[in-house]
């Protein structure tokens, strides 16, 4: 069966009231490339209003984390595109003003640390201020929808790369996650159109992929990201500046053959292989400076477990005195560590600092039985979670 997103349904769904708003980007496609804006736009019983983006900018124009974009007006409709990664990371009253729904559509990639799923939740907290119902367009985690991976964030460490306890891979859609957060923040539940035909095994091949951040060129990246993310905590390069963002990672300092041979086949590694590898990065860390390092070869993407592997790459990368934690700030934290954030926990830092890789494995494995009871109730497609 062919799957199906929310968007390709937009034209048969009775939104709550003509004058609506938009949470979109410009990976938001339906199967033949459109645009939410463009579709929404196209339906005659709508007045979209006002439309509004996220990290990166509407057109994925911004590189980094904390570059922020400003707010303009949409050259063809004349209507507004909020940042909501600028001056306000949630809607202000001013911006909701006029408007009787909230329709979002993003495309997540299934990691803890993407912002975009946080956009959402200040937008529906906004919304529910504002009395204005919510109506989320479901699309395919790209991960899938079994495997988890991570601990429960802990409060202490919530953030904007974190603001939920829910694990580093999380499995849900974005529309369970909006269902998650309504029941977490005591809101109303949102309105899910759901998709048709989605397997649960990740991105169909039938859906268009339009990279949803520059650094996520393509599907197979998001299956790098919940783990190589960390790196981004580091001044080691997570692939920035070169064509494999995540998948290609090193250092000046490095050494990809020792790298590679003191991983490969160890249970970090399990279902890939690293191929050591030279790069020199053409923007983000180390810019122009050649570094030694490796490249990720999934070799069994069922039993790749991304975390456990970026897990065991920072122990090794550890024993070089070169290798340290970047400070803070980093997505809005100011005294929280970033690898702190990112891990939701400062035991992972003091793990690898120690390198204890026992504790490091406990942490990747997760708690699937307990995230089933967690999440049974908001599941659109009902699935067992395993690890």
């Amino acid at each position: 069966m062919t799957c199906r997103v929310g968007l390709d349904k937009i034209d048969k769904i009775n939104l709550p009231g003509n004058n609506a708003g938009l949470l979109t980007h410009y990976a938001a496609v339906d199967a033949r490339y459109a645009n939410a804006v463009e579709r929404i736009s196209s339906v005659s019983s709508v007045n979209l209003r006002a439309i509004f983006g996220p990290q990166h900018g509407f057109f994925g124009e911004t590189q980094d984390n904390m570059i922020e974009w400003n707010t303009y007006n949409h050259p063809r409709l004349n209507i507004p595109v909020y940042s909501l990664y600028g001056e306000t990371r949630k809607p202000t009253p001013e911006m909701l003003e006029g408007l009787d729904c909230m329709v979002i559509d993003l495309q997540d990639v299934g990691a803890r640390y993407y912002t975009y799923i946080y956009t959402m939740a200040l937008m529906m907290r906004a919304c529910t201020e504002a009395g204005i119902p919510v109506v989320i367009l479901d699309r395919p985690n790209p991960l899938g929808g079994e495997i988890i991976e991570g601990q429960l964030l802990d409060t202490e460490y919530s953030s904007f790369v974190g603001m939920y306890p829910i694990p580093v891979r999380h499995g849900l859609t974005i529309g369970e996650l909006a269902r998650h957060f309504a029941i977490e923040d005591g809101l109303p539940e949102p309105a899910v159109v759901p998709m048709d035909g989605w397997d649960i095994d990740g991105f169909p091949d039938e859906l268009p992929w339009v990279m949803p951040s520059p650094n996520m060129p393509t599907r197979e990246t998001a299956c790098f990201y919940p783990g190589m993310c960390l790196l981004e905590a580091t001044n080691l390069s997570e692939g920035r500046g070169t064509t494999r963002p995540f998948e290609i990672f090193g250092a000046p300092w490095l050494n990809g053959e020792r790298l590679a041979g003191e991983l490969n086949g160890t249970e970090f590694m399990r279902g890939a292989v690293l191929r050591p590898h030279n790069f020199t990065p053409t923007f983000n860390k180390h810019f122009g400076v050649q570094c030694s390092g490796a490249q990720i070869h999934v070799t069994n993407r069922r039993e790749f477990r991304p975390l456990k592997a970026a897990l065991g790459i920072l122990i090794h990368c550890f024993s070089y005195t070169e290798t340290g934690w970047n400070p803070p700030p980093y997505e809005y934290e100011y005294e929280k560590m970033p690898i702190d954030i990112l891990a939701g926990t400062d035991f992972v830092r003091k793990a690898i600092e120690s390198g204890d890789a026992e504790l490091l494995l406990r942490y990747a494995e997760g708690r699937p039985e307990e995230y089933s009871e967690l999440v049974e109730n908001v599941l659109l497609y009902k699935r067992k979670f395993t690890s």
